[in-house]
């Protein structure tokens, strides 16, 4: 066992409020693993901040015409405090922009550079004229090179899923003016991540116990092989170079952001009064760091950030890196631009933030995407939290006040079945731990809710309404055993709904430093005082779950009016049209294609033949789910090559304004034209 942990959570980009999405992917797991930890007593602390450089902020300021600073400084407190009020709770909350982020980026940088590490390269890259500026990647879209989707971006491509640099895009244009930028040289420093692949290998091959969706995207990666990784780009915001022949080029943020996990805990350590302190839990070996992120995060936590620390020497590699995948809202993707999301300053307005974190806590995207449904949440709060966790605490304090005065029943002569309810208390609180320990924080809540149903089971069972009357000691020996596992249940269930643990260890005058460790034997004591409390959890009624859905579609509604929809192309003539052959097919199988993040490989019944075709989907559609479905198909486009496969047709698709895409069906037979 470590001396310490230190967790992380992923920095938040400074540009937007915090959404479910967020919270479920780096927040609200980090500080249920932090919280369980602190009740074991473990030396633990979690550091977070603002990720406050890179292109989303740059395009954030200039959508508000106003200066990065601006943006950054705005969406810093705002989300500082958002996770305060929802109950996130870090040691330190840093920002990308400080002093001492500047200064430790800096001096990573150069220990890299004077340690020879980094590869200069001079290169062409694309530069606006009328702007003025070399374009970042994502200032540039063109054409995909590999599957001809007109609006990939100059870092990927959104349909096939290929990494891409801007230079690679086919008729590039520039996302600031729409010109076609042209070609200018420029000089930049690289990483050189190959040289660092046997190490990072063999060190991924000593980690145990990692998720199978982290290792299998670091895998294709590395089978891939490492290439250079350039450190430095051109652009007006970030951590500056401190090179004298590096005018105007800051560090790339994949390189300076998780930097911010280390200058945030020195910021820490300054506020603790011991400056040095930041060292013992990043230059000791004795150290356990824990990296909670998205998906979308992994190749930089798991491959480049550690690679990073190889390249200076001295610093604790993360022992895990517990990655989710993504949350959806009522079936469809999360989108911020179409108002399809739930922030949670909105959430907070109409409820307590311990229901959000049960709830969402039980869906948790730990190995695949999930749903949040605001039905879901209301039968979870009623079923889960109400009729069982708060129906047991009720009826146990209320019995308790009204016919023994309001004291913990002396235990008589328990019986066999008393003694073996009580002995479920140790062994659900295994079961929790062992959860916690592994990161399922899903199973983690589902054991701690199954002691409140043990509870509620046995006090219905044992009829103290019947006992009270005719065999006081039983219904003494009933109500000390359910006010064992009700004082248990309130630290067990303390990662996961503070607020409402506390109220509950109010009620029950427990001993605020209760810890994971005196859940072992009884925790009230024969004739201690306790207090019948309020209702823990209300109900909540379908007119709330209505207007939920309706303010979400509204508002849905309200930012489709306001989409930028894509141009019309230019007029083709009829006889270039009717060169397409359109035919109805069916997907008669479905499977992923190895490396290809976006990829699906698809055989389609055409009725005359089976056609194989590479369609970029995988991100809307899981395999298993669309074998059957009915689709359009240009029937008579040149095969091509897709990540290895050929592909011999095109399926047509609808994209919505998020990116969504939906299949252009037809209930034609197989092979029908489509005219």
């Amino acid at each position: 066992m470590s001396n310490r942990t230190l967790v992380t959570s992923a920095l938040p980009y400074a540009n937007g409020p915090i959404h479910l999405g967020h919270l479920a992917g780096a927040y609200l797991p980090a500080d249920l693993y932090v919280r369980y930890k602190r009740l074991t007593d473990e030396d633990i602390i979690h550091i977070c901040g603002s990720d406050e450089h890179g292109v989303p902020i740059t395009i954030a300021a200039e959508k508000e015409g106003i200066s990065p600073q601006n943006i950054v400084d705005k969406f810093h407190n705002r989300n500082k405090q958002i996770f305060q009020d929802f109950g996130i709770h870090f040691d330190y909350y840093g920002r990308t922009s400080s002093e001492v982020h500047h200064k430790t980026s800096q001096e990573f940088f150069m220990k890299l550079y004077e340690n020879d590490v980094f590869v200069q390269k001079t290169e062409e890259q694309l530069y606006d004229p009328e702007a003025e500026m070399f374009l970042p990647d994502r200032y540039v879209q063109g054409t995909c090179p590999n599957c001809e989707y007109d609006e990939a971006y100059g870092d990927q491509c959104e349909s096939c899923g290929k990494s891409l640099s801007p230079t690679d895009l086919i008729d590039p244009k520039s996302a600031i003016t729409g010109d076609t930028p042209e070609t200018r040289e420029t000089t930049h420093w690289y990483l050189p991540l190959g040289d660092f692949q046997e190490d990072l290998e063999q060190w991924l091959d000593s980690r145990r116990n990692w998720k199978p969706n982290v290792k299998g995207q670091v895998k294709s990666w590395l089978d891939d092989g490492l290439a250079d990784r350039a450190v430095t780009r051109d652009l007006s915001w970030g951590v500056p170079v401190p090179l004298d022949d590096a005018d105007g080029k800051v560090m790339y943020v994949w390189f300076d952001a998780p930097i911010g996990y280390i200058s945030a805990t020195k910021e820490w350590a300054e506020e603790q009064g011991d400056p040095e302190r930041w060292k013992a839990y990043w230059q000791d070996e004795e150290t356990d760091l824990i990296h909670f992120i998205g998906k979308d995060n992994i190749v930089f936590h798991c491959i480049m950030f550690p690679a990073t620390l190889m390249a200076h020497g001295n610093y604790t590699l993360p022992k895990n890196v517990p990655a989710n995948e993504f949350l959806n809202l009522e079936g469809k993707k999360l989108s911020t631009s179409r108002g399809w999301a739930v922030w949670l300053e909105e959430y907070l307005k109409d409820f307590d933030p311990d229901l959000l974190r049960y709830v969402l806590g039980t869906i948790l995207p730990e190995t695949k995407d999930s749903d949040f449904s605001w039905e879901d949440f209301q039968s979870k709060v009623n079923s889960e939290l109400a009729d069982i966790l708060g129906n047991f605490v009720y009826r146990t304090t209320s019995f308790t006040e009204n016919y023994f005065d309001s004291k913990v029943p002396q235990l008589n002569s328990p019986t066999k079945k008393d003694r073996k309810t009580l002995a479920k208390i140790e062994l659900q609180k295994q079961k929790i731990s062992d959860a916690y320990e592994s990161f399922n924080m899903r199973k983690a809540i589902t054991e701690t809710m199954n002691l409140a149903r043990i509870g509620n089971k046995y006090f219905t069972e044992m009829e103290p309404w019947h006992t009270r009357k005719d065999d006081r000691e039983t219904c003494a020996n009933t109500l000390h055993v359910c006010l064992q596992i009700t004082a248990a249940l309130s630290v067990l269930f303390d990662p996961i709904l503070p607020n409402k643990m506390a109220e509950l260890r109010d009620e029950l005058n427990i001993d605020k430093k209760l810890r994971w460790a005196h859940i072992s034997g009884p925790i009230l004591s024969s004739g201690a005082p306790i207090t019948k409390g309020t209702i823990l959890f209300e109900k909540i009624e379908d007119e709330e779950v209505e207007r939920q859905l309706e303010k979400l579609k509204k508002r849905t509604r309200e930012n489709e009016k306001e989409i930028d929809y894509q141009p019309l192309k230019e007029n083709m003539e009829f006889d270039d049209f009717m060169k397409m052959d359109l035919r109805a097919g069916e997907i008669i199988e479905a499977s992923a294609i190895e490396k290809a993040d976006k990829l699906l490989k698809l055989k389609v019944d055409l009725g005359f033949e089976e056609r194989t075709i590479v369609s970029g989907i995988s991100n809307d559609f899981n395999p298993e789910e669309i074998v059957g479905q009915k689709v359009c198909v240009v029937a008579n486009l040149a095969p091509k090559k897709l990540m290895g496969v050929e592909s011999n047709g095109m399926i047509l698709m609808g994209e919505e304004s998020d990116g969504t895409l939906k299949f252009v069906g037809t209930d034609a037979a197989p092979g029908s034209p489509i005219t």
